[in-house]
């Protein structure tokens, strides 16, 4: 079995894929202040309560956008498994052209644009990653990373509103039944929801009209689910699209 680390700002998703499909996964904080072995605690917990045959696992890769994390991962999957897992850098095998990647691209959007191309493959498309950051990353239809946009994510902007106001709360997220709130909750819900929709409309149509083609958009993370319903130019929704690269990378470096 295959084993994925994503190692994001707030989250690092464990992940297991039997050959077929992604059979558990795991979500736990990022936490720079953890030692390796609290980590090695988590995951071996994880893992055992969860009935995953340590043994079984023979091949992993690691995708990290906190270096400080890196090699605690990465020493952890050695000792759980016995296998040195891959470290997903620009240097490996994409399936992109690996020249025109961004040297400060980050790994996660890396390896979202290689399984977008793996998926549309002669069309030029779109990842938004709905994370701690909302992120733009474009690909070609040839394999080139056009390049990406950064903006903060839903939630961070929810939280930036609780804590930088006295008397606004902080809600959970969904899509109102109308634009024009009545009360605090409805009002954020509105303004997030309704705002960044718009957003993200508005970046997928700049972005056409500088590329010069009609781009195939594809939604991932957490809140994609929640708002992708009122974004009309989203083509598909793929939760697993970070793991699904990471796999993809892992296959063509192996």
């Amino acid at each position: 079995m295959f084993f994925a680390v994503d190692i994001g700002n707030t989250n690092i998703v464990l992940a297991v894929h039997d050959g077929e499909k992604w059979v558990q996964t795991f979500r736990v904080y990022s936490d720079q202040a953890k030692t390796g072995d609290e980590y090695f605690v988590i995951l071996d917990s994880l893992f055992t309560h969860a009935g995953v045959l340590k043994d079984s696992v023979d091949r992993a890769a690691v995708s990290s956008v906190v270096p400080n994390l890196s090699r605690s991962l990465q020493k952890n999957v050695q000792r759980l498994f016995d296998v040195n897992p891959l470290m997903i850098n620009h240097n490996v095998k994409t399936g992109l052209k690996n020249e025109t990647i961004p040297p400060e691209l980050g790994n996660d959007l890396l390896c979202n644009a290689a399984q977008a191309h793996k998926l549309r493959p002669g069309n030029a498309v779109m990842v938004c990653d709905f994370g701690t950051a909302l992120t733009f990353t474009t690909v070609s239809g040839e394999g080139s990373v056009l390049g990406a946009a950064i903006a903060p994510g839903l939630l961070t902007a929810v939280r930036a509103l609780f804590h930088g106001t006295a008397q606004l709360p902080q809600v959970e997220l969904q899509i109102p039944k109308t634009v024009v709130g009545r009360n605090s909750e409805e009002s954020i819900r509105s303004g997030i929801m309704y705002g960044y929709s718009g957003l993200v409309q508005h970046m997928i149509e700049r972005t056409e009209s500088e590329i010069g083609e009609k781009l195939y958009v594809i939604a991932t993370g957490g809140l994609s689910r929640t708002i992708a319903p009122i974004i009309p130019r989203i083509d598909e929704v793929c939760p697993n699209q970070t793991l699904d690269g990471i796999k993809l990378i892992s296959d063509l470096n192996s």
